[in-house]
């Protein structure tokens, strides 16, 4: 059998699929990057036997802004209907919410960023996805918009404790982690130059926040490779069909 193949949607090039790419191709995955930002037509699904949607720097909501948001919005409502198993990271969970009748605003409780604990639901523990994962562990956050409404149908996982959702279930196959599994200190760096004047106006440590993440390489390996060999045993069950 050949190996799964796996739609990864890119819409920054500061926003790579990094480890959980390297973490994919590990597990056996045939890795294709889409970078609408750069001219890449969203191809369909047909050929696909995953589809993975990350983060950046726009918001879920700026279909105006970017002409790519909405057709990925479309991408998703694909892959629910033909059971392409999904998984969204930060604004790719966002998406996934957005266009399956969710509400994404900017966090009311202000920008969550470093490494935070996972929240894990009692619903998280029978998860086909993120049910190996649902004991203590931290993942790096950066974000500025949160999920503030989930969909009707979709499955709360994980929380914080002050309630801003971290990971859904919005369907039999589909997934959304607020959190980033896929980056580490290198590809933190830009994104925290760019935020380094708010932080210093918060009295946040940019660069230890980045100190932070270096130190937790193995920690951070060791909680979200998993995640990456999951969700490739699911394309490889979709491949075989």
């Amino acid at each position: 059998m050949s190996a799964p193949r796996v739609l990864v949607v890119e819409h920054d090039h500061e926003c790579p699929p990094a480890w959980l790419g390297s973490w994919l191709a590990e597990a056996g995955c045939e890795i294709e990057v889409c970078r609408p930002y750069d001219g890449d037509e969203l191809p369909g699904l047909a050929a696909y036997d995953a589809l993975l949607i990350l983060g950046g720097p726009m918001g879920a909501n700026d279909d105006e802004k970017h002409a790519w948001i909405g057709p990925v919005k479309d991408l998703v409502r694909e892959a629910r209907v033909t059971g392409v198993p999904t998984l969204g990271v930060c604004l790719g969970h966002q998406l996934v919410a957005a266009a399956l009748g969710g509400t994404v605003e900017v966090n009311p409780l202000g920008q969550q960023v470093g490494l935070l604990g996972v929240g894990w639901t009692a619903a998280a523990a029978g998860d086909r996805l993120l049910g190996p994962l649902a004991t203590p562990r931290r993942g790096v956050q950066w974000n500025d918009d949160v999920v503030t409404a989930l969909p009707a149908d979709a499955v709360l996982l994980a929380e914080t404790d002050r309630g801003e959702v971290q990971a859904a279930r919005y369907g039999e196959l589909m997934w959304g982690v607020q959190l980033h599994p896929e980056v580490d200190d290198v590809v933190l760096r830009p994104w925290a130059e760019e935020d380094r004047g708010s932080h210093e106006t918060r009295g946040i440590d940019t660069d230890g926040l980045l100190r932070d993440v270096a130190s937790a390489r193995t920690e951070l390996d060791d909680a979200w490779r998993p995640l990456a060999a999951s969700f490739a045993a699911l394309a490889r069950e979709h491949a075989a069909r």
